[in-house]
């Protein structure tokens, strides 16, 4: 998954993890053990499921996974890395920077925060939340001829089925969904993929809607 000259870099990431990302609380001390089978590898392998040159957006990245292990792997792509914590942040900013990563931009807050400012070809995510819930943030996020591209389990499609009227409703395309990392990572990862199903007739108005909701949200707070 990482050529001759990425594979140092992947290499220090993971020590990195396994050392200030144990101190910062960023992952556990018992999965320090196994970060290459349990999450390195197992992200990396969703660069394959991402077309050459793309633009790249991982919503709750946490400590990088899985957009900073495919921004190592793919560094043809422009990645985004978008976590509300400082504490995560802070790390993530540092690996960018000790391992020269001039193509990742770390970017603190909210996924929604994005919405109606910035879109991209590809939105990642790896257990950040079910998939109707998910789509709501990733998919104002998605370009017109982009998707949501999010690393799922073996209730995946058991979300779809309790999706359906929310992808219905804001015009997504039919989920699909597949493995990728076959015969390199064992179980193969699964993704679904979930693009608009007219690019020119997307469902703009939820990034609109959200704007909205934290416009009148915040006069109510402050009483």
């Amino acid at each position: 998954m990482f050529t001759s000259e990425r594979l140092p870099l992947a290499e220090r990431y993971a020590e990195l993890l396994a050392t200030e990302g144990v101190v910062r609380g960023l992952i556990g001390p018992r999965e320090a053990p196994r970060l290459w089978d349990r999450h390195l590898l197992n992200s990396a392998v969703l660069a394959e499921a991402i077309p050459e040159g793309s633009s790249v957006c991982d919503i709750g990245t946490g400590a990088g996974l899985p957009g900073l292990v495919v921004a190592i792997a793919r560094p043809d792509l422009q990645v985004t890395l978008v976590e509300p914590l400082l504490r995560r942040t802070t790390f993530l900013e540092k690996v960018v920077e000790e391992l020269g990563l001039a193509h990742v931009t770390v970017r603190r807050g909210r996924a929604e925060e994005l919405h109606g400012e910035q879109v991209f070809d590809v939105v990642t995510s790896r257990a950040v939340a079910p998939l109707e819930r998910l789509l709501g943030w990733s998919m104002p996020l998605a370009s017109p001829t982009g998707a949501t591209v999010a690393m799922k389990g073996r209730t995946v499609h058991d979300e779809i089925d309790s999706a359906a009227s929310f992808l219905l409703k804001w015009r997504c395309g039919a989920p699909e969904v597949s493995e990728v990392g076959v015969g390199i990572v064992d179980p193969p990862t699964t993704v679904v993929r979930v693009p608009w199903a007219d690019p020119s007739q997307i469902g703009w108005p939820l990034a609109r809607d959200a704007k909205r909701r934290r416009t009148k949200r915040g006069p109510r707070a402050a009483k």
